[in-house]
């Protein structure tokens, strides 16, 4: 028995109840086969001895008395640095059903301890924003009938492609190819583009997992999917493969991952889908990006060319620039050089009200071949909560602010502008992905609901899980560890992100089938856009429909 004056009771010292998770078990179920404690990736519970008071009464001698019995038993920790995060894993392996966690309806306390040894809380994941998102909410209303007729989505043929590279006015463009002049590259990809999760954000398995998925997708269902690496770089086989041209290959402002690819490029087969230069990201704006030592596993740690276990922290902005004008003059003309002027470059930055500025200084010059915007909502590997939570800006309104200012110009279909963050959020990729294609957006990136859909990630925006950022992912996503990783089969993920692209595509021709369009994207249709809330109608320039 313990006494009651050993345990210590201190200013963060927790119950039950102020846990975010509280893990229920049944002893009657329970075989003490110990594969829960054997799984869980935060060590919250632990088998331990009990011991129970069995009341015995002896009715004729008329006394009391009491029996003990001792058991073994499953106990959860209470402090922070073990808190169930509510992954389940315990309750998918239990062979009896005898273990599950449970929200904690109550008003849980863990909160305002997130702040232990003077570190903010930051974690992997998104936002916590519970119900459905602007983009939810946005309905397709224009409906060909009768005098323009809508189309069978089932039986007739449909262009769900985009082009991601500058294109040029068709004057130009007859003029250039009359005088031999040089003609910009361009692509024609999959509108939904696998965003930015780099080698070593991701395991080795789930980042093959997803190569293999997009080369099924290209060269077996003939959908042109393209996958972004993120910073880090690839590994070097990839460099040197063939299925490089579904690459494209980012840089961002801590340069890593480039050695290699820079000493790849003589042996390189095929030239890369695009370049991609980040300047931030919308899940920290203004900050830099930053993987834990946790992940930099050896392997990890030689792409990089770095130390192994310690962390590397990407800088804000790179180093050798100051002003996108200066970018466009350095970094995009010397990469557009590298790869032969073959290849399109672009950057990434993060929304906010000078988006429009960004967009106005790539328009004006040849080389840069479009722009991605990641909104508030975008997912990462490690950030602090005040960042996700406050610092940012929402992609649809950037996206439309973008667009218009390309039309005022005369400019809209020259320049293609990506949008990125929450895409998918709930569930509704199509549904989002269109409508900001509608918006003025020429395509999407996703990266988290290809992390649920494809992987069977389990972070949700209640705050379950959501640990990518410290190595202990219990489905061996976004872990380094092979004993985690090794549960991640590459085959299995390389399947379903080929039914999750086969699917994006049919609900596509749903969507464009009503408007009567099959030709193209309908980049910019607004007019099929509404929306119940006055203010976002106003504020995106589309109709008001309640």
């Amino acid at each position: 028995m313990v006494s009651a004056r050993s345990v210590s009771v201190g200013p963060g010292s927790l119950s039950y109840t102020d846990l975010p998770w509280i893990i229920q078990h049944r002893e009657d179920r329970c075989t003490l086969c110990g594969h829960c404690t054997a799984v869980c990736p935060k060590e919250a519970i632990y088998l331990a001895y009990r011991r129970q008071r069995m009341p015995k009464l002896d009715v004729l001698k008329k006394k009391r008395g009491n029996e003990y019995r001792t058991f073994v038993g499953i106990r959860q920790k209470k402090n922070m640095a073990n808190a169930c995060i509510g992954c389940s894993m315990c309750s998918m392996v239990c062979p009896n059903e005898a273990i599950q966690p449970v929200p904690n309806t109550n008003e849980h306390r863990t909160l305002f301890f997130n702040n232990q040894k003077g570190e903010p809380m930051k974690r992997g994941g998104r936002r916590n924003e519970v119900g459905p998102t602007l983009l939810d909410r946005i309905m397709f209303n224009r409906i060909s009938m009768l005098t323009d007729p809508a189309l069978d989505a089932g039986r007739h043929e449909f262009s769900v492609t985009t082009t991601l590279g500058r294109t040029l006015d068709p004057a130009e463009f007859l003029k250039r190819t009359r005088e031999g002049g040089w003609i910009p590259p361009t692509r024609e990809i999959f509108p939904f583009v696998i965003g930015s999760m780099s080698f070593g954000a991701l395991s080795p398995n789930m980042w093959l997992g997803l190569l293999q998925g997009v080369a099924y997708c290209n060269e077996v269902l003939g959908i042109p999917v393209v996958m972004c690496t993120g910073e880090g770089g690839c590994p070097p086989w990839v460099l040197k493969s063939p299925y490089l041209k579904y690459i494209v290959l980012q840089i961002a402002s801590g340069y890593f991952g480039w050695d290699e690819i820079i000493r790849a490029i003589p042996d390189m087969q095929c030239d890369p889908a695009a370049i991609e230069i980040k300047y931030g990201q919308g899940a920290k704006p203004g900050d830099g990006g930053l993987l834990m030592w946790f992940k930099v596993s050896k392997l990890i740690a030689r792409l990089r060319g770095v130390p192994e276990g310690v962390d590397l922290p990407s800088p804000p902005v790179h180093q050798t620039l100051y002003s996108i004008e200066e970018s466009v003059m350095k970094m995009i003309q010397t990469l557009s050089t590298a790869f032969g002027h073959k290849v399109p470059i672009y950057p990434k930055i993060s929304a906010s009200t000078s988006a429009k500025s960004v967009l106005n200084n790539l328009v004006r010059n040849p080389y840069a071949g479009g722009l991605l915007i990641d909104g508030i909502d975008g997912g990462t590997g490690a950030a602090y909560n005040v960042s996700m939570d406050a610092t940012g800006h929402p992609i649809a309104s950037n996206v439309r602010e973008c667009y218009l200012d390309l039309v005022a110009q005369g400019k809209q279909n020259e320049i293609p502008i990506f949008a990125a963050g929450g895409i998918g959020k709930n569930g509704n990729v199509t549904q989002n992905g269109l409508a900001l294609i509608m918006l003025g957006a020429s395509g999407v990136h996703i990266g988290k609901y290809v992390m649920q859909a494809a992987a069977g990630c389990l972070g949700n925006e209640r705050n379950r899980c959501n640990v990518c950022n410290v190595g202990i992912c219990p489905k061996g996503i976004t872990s380094q560890n092979p004993k985690l990783y090794r549960r991640l089969d590459p085959d299995q993920v390389a399947e379903r992100v080929a039914e999750v692209f086969m699917s994006i595509r049919t609900e596509m021709k749903k969507v464009m089938a009503p408007l009567g369009r099959s030709q193209s994207l309908p980049v910019g249709m607004s007019d099929a856009l509404g929306i119940g809330d006055k203010d976002a109608a106003d504020r995106l320039n589309i109709k008001y429909v309640c």
